[in-house]
């Protein structure tokens, strides 16, 4: 193996090694769900609250890209936050959410940012142009508002749900990124929109459910424009799971 091939697979283990650390960190997670949610029935209490801390992954993806725009790597989020419970009838299988938390997204993708003058252009990277990874990453402080229904029981925390509602979000830091072997740029993006709203819906049986959300509103600020002149009305699609602890 020469020095470029050892370099490239250096690179590549690399570009994955934080999403190694999460799937080891979700391994170690689920047992304690699980456990958390064990039935009780020394103790019931018929006027229970779900009030619950969750964790979820999602796979992102771009909807409306300019021309040309693609997605690559493995874009993804991670959600992690607490919602308070309040019942809305006295078998408390219908109710309210009201929570707080905190949703990482990266978005990787072909359309470079470039800071210029001041302002910031987006151009289409070149086909023959060799990266590592393009991308924009938010951090964004959320507050998930939801109606619940479930066929929860006061001995048992084992039960169907649907839970859907929306999220108001804040985006408190972003980066945009380039790497490449030669140059790595990486800068606070202006033009990203700093108020998020997002409709989800999750479902699912016990620990593991279903997660989807769609967003209400562009990533990026109204009239952002490509070097071509193109409007950027990029929007997000995000599925994947999502683990309720009790």
């Amino acid at each position: 193996m020469n020095i470029n091939e050892k370099l490239f697979l250096a690179l590549y283990l690399k570009r994955f090694e934080f999403m190694r650390y999460l799937l080891c960190a979700f391994c170690l997670l689920l047992p304690l769900l699980g456990m958390s949610q064990n039935e009780n029935d020394e103790d019931i209490d018929t006027r229970y609250l779900e009030d619950q801390f969750y964790v979820g992954v999602t796979y992102n993806v771009l909807l409306n890209r300019p021309s040309g725009v693609t997605q690559n790597n493995l874009p993804f989020g991670i959600q992690v936050g607490y919602i308070k419970d309040i019942p809305m009838n006295s078998r408390r299988n219908i109710g309210l959410g009201i929570g707080l938390g905190y949703n990482f997204n990266s978005y990787f993708n072909n359309l470079q940012a470039i800071e210029q003058g001041g302002d910031i252009v987006y151009q289409l990277i070149d086909d023959d142009t060799q990266f590592n990874r393009n991308k924009i990453s938010t951090h964004v402080l959320e507050l998930p508002i939801e109606f619940r229904w479930r066929t929860s029981k006061p001995d048992s925390y084992r039960f169907w749900r649907i839970y859907s509602g929306v999220r108001l979000g804040y985006v408190f830091a972003n980066v945009s990124k380039f790497v490449s072997d030669t140059e790595r740029i990486r800068f606070t993006n202006d033009d990203v929109e700093r108020f998020q709203y997002d409709l989800y819906l999750s479902f699912g049986y016990n620990t593991w459910n279903f997660y989807a959300s769609y967003a209400l509103n562009n990533l990026l600020k109204d009239n952002t424009l490509t070097v071509d002149g193109e409007r950027i009305d990029i929007s997000t699609l995000k599925i994947g799971l999502i683990f309720y602890l009790l």
